[in-house]
């Protein structure tokens, strides 16, 4: 059976293997023992703690397929709380003469941290033999059932940074052109850097005025705002749900961020509160996201249920030992 759950200290050389695998690009999860210790221990004292508004939490759990970890997802309560948060804010810029009769309209990219105080849903990775049957969807939108049963975590407005464009060993097209001009490191480097908590690089060398795009490389151009071909089904499952791009990209890939109001967001509109209780296969149908509502003991399954009157649902006895309940607890609900 499919489970996600809180991830624990005994979990580091699974996530350690997740984010060898993961490759360039992710940097929530940066090839780094120190690093990945200390996210497993803040994820440990988020879900421990009492919230009443959201800070500098994080909220990494993984999915577990018959006891072995398969994936990761998280959310992070408040980004830029504990460092700053930077993006590239695309805008233009008009230049107009009018005794010449010529107006140009320049695209570009000013540094700015305008999404400081946002929850973000980062780190999502799945292993490459589990990437059917929908079971990358019930992963990212698991996020959403926790945001819906636990509002006061989580800010107003939520975020997704999607990996730009990059090749197979690594070097992005925008970050190429940045090393030239600015900042001499490669972009592995960069990546790498930023995954660890190192960013004052970024205050000291990032170009202080705007860029203009059209002054960036001709493959730089093409890739602002573009996703990395295994990033497009994330990208459109986040679309369906609401997240639009409002001209915010990422300052290494130049990959877009996303962004929704968390009360907008469709799958925490479609998630509900019900009573649970024992019900035999022969009547359960459907497919579910499934959580205790626990937040400190927290389990979210994948499974058929039966839907009753007054917001009861049926569940297998298997399912309520996968969520460690009993007959009558509340859960909470999103089909999937």
């Amino acid at each position: 059976m499919l489970v996600i759950r809180p991830i624990q200290n005994e979990d580091y050389p699974e996530l350690m293997a997740i984010a060898v695998a993961s490759g360039h690009g992710f940097t929530s999860l940066p090839v780094d023992e120190s690093l990945l210790r200390k996210k497993i221990e803040v994820s440990v004292n988020s879900f421990a703690n009492t919230i009443t508004q959201p800070g500098g939490e994080s909220y990494l759990m993984v999915l577990e397929d018959d006891g072995k970890v398969v994936g990761t997802c998280a959310i992070a309560a408040a980004v830029g709380h504990d460092d700053a948060f930077y993006h590239y804010r695309l805008g233009k810029d008009v230049h107009v003469s009018d005794k010449l009769n010529i107006r140009r309209e320049v695209e570009t990219l000013t540094l700015c941290n305008d999404y400081t105080g946002a929850s973000e849903l980062c780190t999502l990775f799945l292993r490459e033999e589990h990437r059917h049957s929908n079971i990358g969807r019930f992963l990212s939108r698991s996020r959403f059932l926790m945001m819906a049963a636990f509002p006061e975590r989580f800010s107003d407005t939520v975020i997704a940074e999607m990996r730009g464009v990059s090749d197979e060993h690594g070097e992005s097209p925008f970050w190429q052109w940045l090393e030239q001009h600015f900042f001499g490191i490669d972009f592995p480097t960069a990546d790498y850097l930023t995954g660890i908590g190192e960013k004052s690089f970024v205050a000291e060398l990032m170009p202080r005025h705007p860029v203009y795009v059209n002054l960036l490389s001709e493959a730089a151009q093409q890739v602002v705002g573009k996703v990395h071909t295994n990033t497009a089904p994330a990208l459109s499952l986040l679309k369906h749900e609401g997240f639009t791009f409002r001209n915010y990209v990422d300052i290494f890939d130049a990959g877009p961020t996303v962004e929704c109001q968390r009360q907008q967001i469709r799958s925490v509109q479609l998630s509900e509160p019900r009573h649970c209780h024992t019900a035999e296969e022969a009547e359960l149908s459907g497919d579910y996201i499934v959580s205790n509502g626990r937040i400190n003991n927290y389990r979210v399954v994948r499974a058929a249920a039966q839907l009753t009157e007054s917001h009861g649902v049926g569940l297998s006895q298997q399912v309520l030992d996968a969520l460690q309940i009993n007959c009558g607890d509340p859960i909470w609900l999103l089909p999937l």
